[in-house]
This record gives C-alpha cells, sequence and structure tokens, in this order.
C-alpha cells in the first residue's frame, strides 16, 4: 500500500479550506469554517487518543491532549449551549483515563472529577437557566473527594469529601448560603494546602 505524504494531506486540506471560505462567503453554507475547524480538532484529538490506546501506561499523557482536542472540536460542532460541557466534560474524562491506565495516580480523579463538576455546571446554567450553582460546585467537589477515598483507599479524603458535600446541601437549601458563598474560597484554599501537606508527607 502507498504511503500518503504529508504534503499531499496539508495541501488538499488548504483547498478543502478555500472552498469552504468560499462557500461561506457567498452565504451558501454558513457554517463551514466551523464545521471544517471542528474536525481538524477532533482528528487531531483522535490521534493522540490512538496513541493512549495502544500504550496507555507508557503514553498516559496523550489522553489529556487527545480529549482536550475532542471536547474543543465538539464544542465548536455542538450548539453553543452545550459547547462548555463538551470541552470541560471530555477533559474531565481524560484525567480519569489518566487513574484507570494506572491505579497509582489517584491524583487524576481531582482535576477529573472538578472539571466534570464544572461541565454539569455549564449545562444547568447555559441550558436549564440555573442561576445558584455553588450548591452543585460543592456537591461535586465532595463527591469528588469521597471517589478517592473509596477508588485510592485515601482515608483522609472523607474529612473533605464529608465537608465539601454537607456545604453544597446548605448552600442549597440554607438561608445562609449568602455567608457561605464567601467561605468557599477559604475551602478551596483549605483544601490545596491539605493535598500539599500530603503530597509531601509521602515523598
Amino acid at each position: 500500500m502507498k504511503r500518503i505524504n504529508f504534503r499531499t494531506v496539508v495541501g488538499a486540506a488548504l483547498i478543502l479550506l478555500g472552498v469552504l471560505m468560499l462557500l461561506q462567503r457567498f452565504n451558501i453554507f454558513r457554517s463551514a469554517m466551523d464545521i471544517f475547524f471542528g474536525v481538524i480538532f477532533l482528528a487531531g484529538g483522535l490521534y493522540f487518543l490512538y496513541r493512549f490506546a495502544r500504550n496507555m501506561r507508557g503514553e498516559w499523557w496523550s489522553v489529556i491532549p487527545g480529549c482536550a482536542l475532542v471536547g474543543a472540536g465538539a464544542s465548536i460542532v455542538l450548539p453553543g449551549r452545550w459547547s462548555g460541557f463538551a470541552f470541560l466534560g471530555f477533559l474531565g474524562m481524560s484525567f480519569l483515563a489518566v487513574y484507570i491506565a494506572d491505579r497509582q495516580r489517584w491524583w487524576a480523579i481531582i482535576p477529573g472529577g472538578i472539571l466534570i463538576t464544572l461541565g454539569v455546571i455549564a449545562v444547568l446554567s447555559d441550558v436549564y437557566g440555573a442561576r445558584e450553582t455553588g450548591s452543585f460546585f460543592f456537591l461535586g467537589l465532595g463527591l469528588t473527594f469521597l471517589l478517592v477515598a473509596v477508588l485510592a483507599s485515601m482515608q483522609w479524603a472523607y474529612i473533605p469529601g464529608v465537608i465539601l458535600f454537607l456545604m453544597g446541601a446548605v448552600l442549597g437549601y440554607s438561608p445562609m448560603a449568602g455567608i457561605l458563598n464567601y467561605v468557599w474560597p477559604a475551602a478551596l484554599i483549605l483544601m490545596g494546602l491539605l493535598l500539599i501537606f500530603q503530597f509531601n508527607r509521602e515523598r
């Protein structure tokens, strides 16, 4: 089978780009450019995901740019209200895949859970018009740390997990919601310090 020359691929892509630009310029195909760049991002993401699938342990890092590019491509192609969830959701799943590929990388659960939580909040805000999403943020963070405690057997994670989950419940159903809006940045700082302390203790 004859190998495909890289310059041929680039040349064909440039020709296609030029044609799509003309179609959009003449209002024949208004979303032509969005679809083109969406497909480019998706193709780049699939390349990195292919590398990850071939060697999950050796090239675990490739799933992160892979899912990020797929999410970016999906956010371009999908309707605007779902774009935030597409990017954040795929990026969050990339960190969960890092953990699945190697259970020693339990730390990946935390950014994965946070990003997926932010993606869900984007849906609640952009699609369903929810305004008070602080409680969902705390609930998502709490569930994330509880997953760390259960899946990675990190007993310390139960403490921030339970506290954050309770804060989310209180923030959603209590008149103290206004006060907790000022408390949660301090909670995030404390969690960060806790993670740094735990990491340095294990070294």
